[in-house]
Order: C-alpha cells, then sequence, then structure tokens
C-alpha cells in the first residue's frame, strides 16, 4: 500500500522559480509557443509559463467530456453500463476507429468514453457530446469554477446555434494551461461532485465515487500516443507493468497540447503543457511541438523526481481507498 499523499491548495502553492527558468528557456527555443501549468500535488509547488492565456484545447477538452460523465453517472442521470448506438450520421473523419466501422453498433457509454481518449476518437467523442449534452458539459465546467475552459461544438461539423465571438478563434473547445490541470486534479484526487451540498463547505463523496474515478484513471492511463509528455521520462513496457502516466493529448497543424497525471518516487505531479502557433505541422513523432512538450515533462520530472516515476505509488483503481491520495480540504 503507498503512503498517504496529502496535497497542498491555495496559500501552500509555491512556484519553483529554478524550473520556471528551465521552462523559459525551452519555449525560447521552440519555433511557436509555449504555456505551461504545473502542480507538484504532494509539495504544493508549481511552475509555469503564461498558466491563464486562453489557449485551444484541440482533444484535451475530452478532459472536461469525462469529468461531465462523472457528474452525471454520481447524479444517477447516466451509467457507465448504459448502451449507446453507432450510426451513419454520427460517423466523422479525423482521430479513431470507430467511422471505419459498420454501423448499427452498440456500444456501452464506457466503451465509448474509453475510445474517445485511449485513440481520441472523434466518432466516439460526438457519441458521447449527444448523450450528456453540450449545455450541460459546459455548466459543469462552470459549476467547476471554469470561467475560461468551454467546449464549444462537436467534432468535425461546424458550430450551430448562438456561439460566443471568439469561437471562431479557439475552434473545438477554449481553456487555460491552469483550468485544465484542475480538471485533472479533480479526478486524481477524486473531487468529482463540483455543485457542494448547501449544509456543506466542501463537495460531497459518494461510496462509488473511488471506483469511478479510477474508471476515468483506467481510460486516461492507457492513452495509447506516448509521443509527448511521456516521450522522455516512462520507458517501460506500459501494456505489462501498467503505466505511471495517465494523460489526454490533442493535436491540430499548428497545436500539440499534453494534460497529464504522473505518479512519481516524490508523489503525483499534474502537468498541462500547450504548444501553439507551431513551425512544424508534420504529422508525425518528431514534430517540434511533441519534442518541446517532451522537454516540458523530462525538465518537470527531473526537477520535482529525480529518482524517477513509481507506477505503484498511485492508487489508480480507487484513488478513495485508505493509504492513497488523501486531499486536504
Amino acid at each position: 500500500m503507498s503512503p498517504a499523499i496529502r496535497f497542498a491548495q491555495g496559500p501552500a502553492l509555491q512556484e519553483d522559480r529554478q524550473l520556471d527558468q528551465q521552462l523559459r528557456a525551452i519555449a525560447a527555443a521552440h519555433h511557436g509557443k509555449l504555456a505551461v501549468y504545473a502542480h507538484n500535488l504532494r509539495t504544493g509547488q508549481t511552475a509555469s509559463i503564461s498558466p491563464d492565456l486562453p489557449v485551444k484545447t484541440a482533444s484535451t477538452i475530452k478532459l472536461g467530456i469525462l469529468l461531465d460523465a462523472a457528474e452525471q453517472i454520481r447524479a444517477g442521470k447516466a451509467t457507465l453500463s448504459e448502451k449507446l448506438v453507432l450510426n451513419h450520421d454520427n460517423q466523422v473523419e479525423g482521430s479513431g476507429v470507430l467511422a471505419q466501422l459498420t454501423p448499427p453498433l452498440a456500444l456501452t457509454l464506457q466503451d465509448t468514453l474509453t475510445l474517445m481518449v485511449i485513440v481520441s476518437d472523434n466518432t466516439a467523442t460526438n457519441m458521447a457530446i449527444d448523450r450528456l449534452g453540450i449545455a450541460h458539459i459546459d455548466a459543469t465546467l462552470r459549476a467547476a469554477g471554469l470561467k475560461q475552459t468551454w467546449l464549444y461544438k462537436k467534432v468535425g461539423v461546424p458550430a450551430s446555434g448562438p456561439m460566443p465571438a471568439d469561437q471562431p478563434q479557439f475552434g473545438l473547445g477554449k481553456t487555460t494551461p491552469r483550468e485544465m490541470a484542475s480538471i485533472m486534479e479533480r479526478i486524481a484526487t477524486c473531487r468529482l461532485s463540483v455543485v457542494a451540498p448547501k449544509a456543506q463547505s466542501t463537495p460531497s463523496r459518494g461510496s462509488g465515487d473511488g471506483p469511478l474515478c479510477g474508471a476515468l484513471l483506467h481510460m486516461l492511463r492507457s492513452q495509447q500516443d506516448r509521443d509527448s509528455l511521456p516521450r522522455y521520462i516512462e520507458n517501460i513496457d506500459t501494456s505489462e507493468h501498467g503505466s505511471a502516466i495517465a494523460n489526454k493529448i490533442g493535436a491540430l497543424d499548428q497545436v500539440r497540447n499534453d494534460v497529464a497525471l504522473i505518479s512519481t518516487k516524490a508523489g503525483p505531479v499534474v502537468i498541462a503543457a500547450f504548444t501553439f502557433d507551431n513551425a512544424d505541422q508534420r504529422w508525425n513523432g518528431d514534430n517540434e511541438g511533441e519534442v518541446t512538450l517532451a522537454k516540458v515533462g523530462k525538465a518537470i520530472i527531473d526537477r520535482w523526481s529525480p529518482q524517477g516515476l513509481a507506477p505503484q505509488a498511485f492508487s489508480w483503481e480507487n484513488p478513495l481507498q485508505p493509504g492513497s491520495l488523501t486531499p486536504d480540504h
């Protein structure tokens, strides 16, 4: 059993200025722009470059969809086992596999969310959006205190209805590094309920919260693109031993993003890193944006956990079980 890990909040957060300098050097060498927010959940240390700058989410907005799915499951409005039906109308091109399969095809909500995460399946994402509702997803993000994080539309289809003026600029969705990191932190610490009961100052937890968080983390831990934040810091065969990293990537021609929870020997670390206006628009593993993200991940882990990663130091199946990461409120 891993030792209890307590994470710092509020005034206990402390910016690591030396690491900030290292990140700025990485940003200066990149042919594009970089925005980063990192948080050491054990020590409260943070590091950042433009952490509150609005950026294009690309597929990292799918973390927001996961958060809302958890909220609706907790509220009894959805279940992981319920069936959704793939049909021709909701098949869209881009990443994933469902666009290549023959409809109709029944999938559980859990299957759909899993494909949305592990291969960033765009059709699965739209199926999840249809089930959960864009308005509900965005309402959950607002209730979570996120002012700059929005899902604007479904993937691969034009925006419809009244749209914010900045939707054409950001496309699928908008966020900031700090806000997107906070979504990953909610999943890592199992603070799923974004609305606190009136009689309590903090969100309540149900008996099923831990396993539900574990199901979401299993999806994120199984994410198959390892060319960004994990590239230089994880070298094990994750298919056999289990990854120390749960993450969600996002990519557009001029964008490479990655948001990760990393289990290290010094405690869990969350990183939300976004590259944009990138000169290198190649769609391969050598893309400079992905390499820059890899350098960011290595700099942060080398600084905060020079002894490396520890997949078994985090209770992935149930973050709320005794001896796991226990948040202080």
